[in-house]
């Protein structure tokens, strides 16, 4: 299998998986390790500093697409407090106009938070490409955000997660 399907699988696993479930390795076949991505979940109490280094991901665009995640559409998000203590920043956006414009509104804060862009909506590698032109600098990744609309009461996007809560 394609080791960055496996990554991707991964990724997807553990952010289906209950908030207060310990992390568990099922297999390690070697790559870059997607710790730094998850923290935030499960940190006993410990403050966890931001990184500055590159994610460690690098999937391929092709890969799972499209994305589509029906419970998320393109709106109006109310800005809300969260406590997720190391959290690192997430992003969400699809490929509409609202979203390339949030973006370029918001790239440089992105690019200072060290945020990754999760794509919950996009048809294509030809539209995921444009949209990583608008984020030049930011990681975006093409995945579902089903589970985490369903757990964080979301139906609209752009947004952007924090340890801190949520806003647009």
């Amino acid at each position: 299998m394609n080791t960055r399907f496996l990554t991707r699988l991964l990724i997807l696993g553990l952010l289906s998986a209950p908030a207060y479930a310990e992390l568990r390795v099922i297999a390690d076949l070697g790559g870059t390790s997607t710790a730094a991505y998850f923290e935030g979940i499960n940190n006993q109490g410990a403050t966890v500093a931001p990184s500055s280094e590159p994610s460690p991901l690098s999937l391929s665009a092709a890969t799972g697409l499209p994305v589509s995640t029906p419970e998320l559409t393109p709106g109006n998000v109310e800005a809300r407090a969260l406590s997720l203590p190391g959290m690192r920043p997430l992003f969400l956006i699809g490929d509409d106009d609202l979203s390339r414009r949030w973006l370029a509104m918001r790239r440089d804060a992105l690019v200072q938070l060290n945020a990754v862009g999760l794509v919950v909506n996009v048809a294509s590698e030809a539209a995921l490409n444009d949209l990583k032109k608008h984020a030049d600098g930011l990681e975006l990744l093409p995945v579902s955000g089903s589970d985490l609309a369903k757990r964080l009461g979301l139906s609209h996007y752009p947004l952007l997660l924090t340890e801190k809560g949520l806003e647009q």
